[in-house]
């Protein structure tokens, strides 16, 4: 199974989302901040990335633009997962470097169905 970081700020959805990829048997990670986010991808070298955009310290553009810039993570897919929904706000996201954008609150149906086409099965 896959190995997935999610770097969100608020504890409910970052529970929602461990309770809901811990029961498909991958291994959940999380970080609070942008900064904790870049330093937990460099070390797990995540199969897939959940990236919150509004976040305390460094929004979520510009972790992605790093995640994206660093040699050993440019190929790991991230997946913007956040409250804005405005018009723009998805091509915002992928010009920063994310794969995919979703919007919160969290569909599960959909975040399963991302996870199984981003994470090849073992």
């Amino acid at each position: 199974m896959g190995v997935i970081l999610y770097i969100e700020d608020n504890p409910d959805n970052l529970l929602l989302v461990r309770r809901a990829i811990e029961a498909r048997g991958h291994a959940f990670h999380a970080a609070m901040t942008g900064e904790a986010g870049l330093q937990a991808a460099d070390q797990l070298r995540p199969n897939l990335i959940l990236l919150d955009i509004n976040l305390p310290d460094i929004d979520g553009y510009e972790v992605a633009r790093r995640l994206k810039g660093h040699e050993q993570l440019r190929g790991v897919p991230i997946i913007a997962v956040t409250a804005n929904a405005l018009k723009g706000d998805a091509e915002k996201a992928l010009a920063a470097g994310c794969d995919q954008y979703m919007s919160k609150p969290i569909n599960l149906r959909e975040l399963w169905s991302r996870l199984t086409a981003l994470i090849p099965a073992n």
